[in-house]
């Protein structure tokens, strides 16, 4: 088998593993199920990946470092929280429509009760917090907020709000639409914290450092 046959399998396998948690879900995805996706028979999964763990971590990956770079021209757009929120909110609805956001959801799940699944899981996550942690560091830079907030911390927060947004729509709808208003309310309110004159942010920055309790 040469090299770029080798190489054009290896991405078949991946494109099928991606195709079939969409379809089936984690508790449908196999080494037959995905060789019935891609056309293909099963033992090559074994021969080019060594299994099924292997095949679904680099196909997590793979994906996911797609789909980041995907967006990285867009959050290179944003000038404030509520405009990162506004981003969040399109990117979220596209990764939704594709099917995407359903796949993290189902390898989040699974890495429950998968330690090897979960850590694949959490490295694919971590994706979307470098870039997210990105942003905020520069939209913090010079705010009052950026004594008191923890970016790394928030862009976690802010990737698992939009991630647990999948399974919560999926059950109420209008509920992860009023959530994601509220993202948006909190936005804007940073927004009038910027607005503030110099005395107004000391004192607000002051009022903040005091109730942040740190451990």
């Amino acid at each position: 088998m040469t090299d770029q046959r080798r190489a054009d399998t290896r991405d078949r396998l991946i494109d099928s593993a991606i195709e079939t948690l969409r379809t089936h879900g984690i508790a449908g995805t196999s080494a037959r199920t995905i060789a019935a996706t891609g056309g293909v028979n099963q033992a090559l999964i074994f021969y080019h990946f060594g299994g099924m763990e292997a095949l679904l971590a680099e196909a997590c990956r793979r994906t996911t470092e797609r789909r980041v770079a995907l967006y990285r021209d867009r959050f290179a757009t944003v000038r404030s929280l509520r405009e990162l929120l506004a981003a969040g909110r399109e990117i979220h609805a596209a990764e939704k429509a594709s099917g995407n956001v359903a796949v993290l959801a189902q390898l989040l799940a699974a890495g429950q009760t998968d330690a090897a699944l979960g850590k694949v899981t959490a490295d694919a996550l971590a994706l979307w917090v470098v870039e997210i942690e990105a942003v905020l560091t520069r939209l913090l830079r010079g705010s009052p907020l950026a004594d008191v907030v923890d970016a790394g911390g928030l862009s976690r927060a802010v990737s698992a709000a939009f991630v647990g947004m999948e399974l919560y729509e999926g059950v109420d709808a209008e509920g992860g639409g009023a959530a994601l208003d509220a993202l948006d309310q909190l936005g804007a309110l940073v927004e009038v914290v910027e607005e503030l004159g110099p005395l107004a942010r000391r004192a607000v920055r002051g009022r903040i450092r005091r109730g942040v309790v740190k451990p």
